[in-house]
């Protein structure tokens, strides 16, 4: 359903876990909506968790992604992500599936679905998976087509990114922005390096600089720039109208 590029272009698989942490949630909706934004087509698999993150990205950067289902087309799974499989059409995107109407999502299905992820893209990139993640299914079809993959570093001591630093040890590509997976696999999408965004006002400049630095608690931002309250929330309310940051939920924020 939907409409695929009239033209072979560059495409990324993004995957990872169904019940991912806000570190990957994050590194995800970045990665996902930059290549967007690149020209880069999107795929993944319609999934609750990184999937529906790399997708919605995507759609959010007005970029064209790709949505591989376990099931038939008019069975979307899981049907939570009806609006979003609804959204992804709108914008230009398409729904794919090998299996005929009326069949439904079976548990082995998930694994032949992966093959199909990995085979329509240049590279996977896995943000973030446990150790015994499904994921890795995709990762292992990747490297028998001949695939890049590449893989999000996480924190030694998260096991939701023990499946991540086990895929680097055995050789996957480690990336940490954007350019990198473009470097590999669309280096003539690379564009000049540019300033960093600032603010309009000292304050959104120093804001945006406190989120380069890591820092993502809004009140520890606002009492590091010993704003008054009124004028920290008005400078944090531009920056996000102006597309320079977006909010992560329970009042935590990151750079566009």
């Amino acid at each position: 359903m939907g409409l695929l590029p009239p033209e072979r272009i560059a495409s990324v698989a993004i995957v990872g876990s169904r019940k991912p942490t806000a570190y990957g949630r994050e590194v995800t909706y970045q990665i996902a909506y930059a290549l967007a934004k690149s020209g880069v087509v999107i795929i993944s698999g319609l999934a609750v968790g990184i999937d529906a993150i790399a997708h919605q990205a995507a759609i959010d950067a007005g970029g064209v992604t790709l949505a591989i289902l376990p099931s038939g087309l008019d069975q979307i799974y899981p049907s939570s992500n009806q609006k979003l499989a609804k959204d992804i059409l709108s914008r230009g995107g398409a729904i794919i599936s090998e299996y005929d109407i009326g069949i439904s999502a079976r548990n082995y299905q998930f694994l032949e679905r992966n093959r199909i992820v990995s085979g329509l893209a240049d590279a996977v990139i896995v943000t973030e998976a446990a150790i015994r993640s499904g994921t890795l299914s995709t990762a292992a079809h990747a490297l028998s087509q001949g695939r890049e993959v590449m893989v999000v570093p996480g924190n030694i001591t998260s096991p939701m990114s023990a499946g991540c630093n086990n895929l680097i040890k055995q050789g996957a590509h480690p990336i940490t922005c954007p350019d990198d997976v473009l470097e590999i696999i669309a280096p003539e999408l690379l564009r000049p390096q540019t300033a960093l965004a600032l603010g309009d006002t000292p304050l959104e400049s120093r804001i945006i600089s406190l989120l380069q630095s890591g820092i993502r608690d809004g009140d520890a931002l606002q009492e590091t720039t010993q704003a008054p309250a009124s004028e920290f929330t008005q400078a944090l309310t531009m920056l996000e109208i102006n597309g320079l940051i977006r909010s992560l939920g329970g009042n935590q924020w990151t750079i566009r």
